[in-house]
């Protein structure tokens, strides 16, 4: 069995692993504090991802999802805006998808859209109740085999189909 031979200059460092796939943070942002939006900028370095996009729903979106009121697309999609400005993260990307289709857009259109225009691997952060809810849709099989959930917090009661794809998702902050 012959050997290879590789010549390189004197010094020579070899490349730095650079960051990969595409955080997905998929939520109202009704709710959200300043400290969850820094803590999954966070997750994002801390496992390296190479982007972080937030990705606002619809009041529509929100309203059929969750029935729960919530304030116009546009003040969230400011308040993100400001926050991303503050940070001074390159890495960080508020989507505008749904702002621009101003209407209901369901999950698998908005994951379809987001997983065809970010690199991958995709991971997709959500709250407890964001996956409870993302679990009851019967797209939620297909979808779990393409890409991972980043849950923020440990879930109090799991859905079914949560728990039967467990090795798919894990908690943020949490060692593997």
């Amino acid at each position: 069995m012959g050997r290879e031979v590789q010549h390189v200059p004197y010094g020579y460092e070899p490349p730095a692993e650079k960051p990969r796939g595409t955080l997905i943070y998929y939520d109202s942002f009704e709710h959200t504090t300043d400290d969850e939006l820094r803590a999954a900028a966070q997750t994002a370095r801390d496992k390296n991802f190479g982007k972080l996009v937030l990705y606002p729903l619809h009041e529509e979106t929100v309203r059929r999802m969750s029935k729960e009121p919530v304030s116009s697309y546009y003040k969230r999609e400011d308040r993100l805006h400001d926050w991303k400005r503050e940070q001074g993260a390159s890495f960080i990307t508020v989507e505008n998808w749904e702002g621009k289709r101003k209407k209901y857009t369901p999950i698998d259109a908005a994951l379809r859209h987001l997983t065809e225009r970010y690199s991958g691997p995709h991971f997709l952060y959500l709250t407890p109740e964001t996956a409870d809810l993302f679990a009851s849709f019967s797209s939620f099989e297909e979808w779990i085999k393409n890409l991972r959930l980043l849950l923020s917090e440990k879930p109090q009661a799991l859905h079914p189909r949560l728990e039967k794809f467990s090795h798919r998702w894990s908690v943020a902050g949490e060692e593997e």
